[in-house]
């Protein structure tokens, strides 16, 4: 584990931070994709256990529903849900 320097600010100790999180999740990411390339079923390790499971999901393409369906623009913008976000992106300098 990294020992992150209390004295940087916020906004350094949240780059640092996310630059950490995105190395891990690389790492995960090639790990599960071993596991996706092996058998269906529960892998053993020493601590923990997998449970590799093949499933379908379906989604529905909302646009081209609406688009096939000739639905009205107005009629979208009727029932279309709007909230506020607050994004913060991190660079690097």
């Amino acid at each position: 584990m990294q020992v992150i320097d209390v004295n940087l600010n916020s906004v350094d100790r949240l780059g640092m931070l996310l630059a950490q999180i995105a190395d891990l999740e690389e790492q995960a990411e090639a790990i599960k994709n071993v596991l996706k390339n092996g058998d269906e079923g529960h892998v053993e390790g020493a601590l923990y256990r997998a449970c590799v499971t093949l499933s379908e999901r379906k989604t529905v393409d909302n646009k081209a529903v609406f688009k096939e369906a000739n639905v009205p623009a107005e009629l979208i913008a009727k029932f279309t849900k709007t909230s506020a976000v607050i994004s913060i992106k991190v660079t690097s300098r």
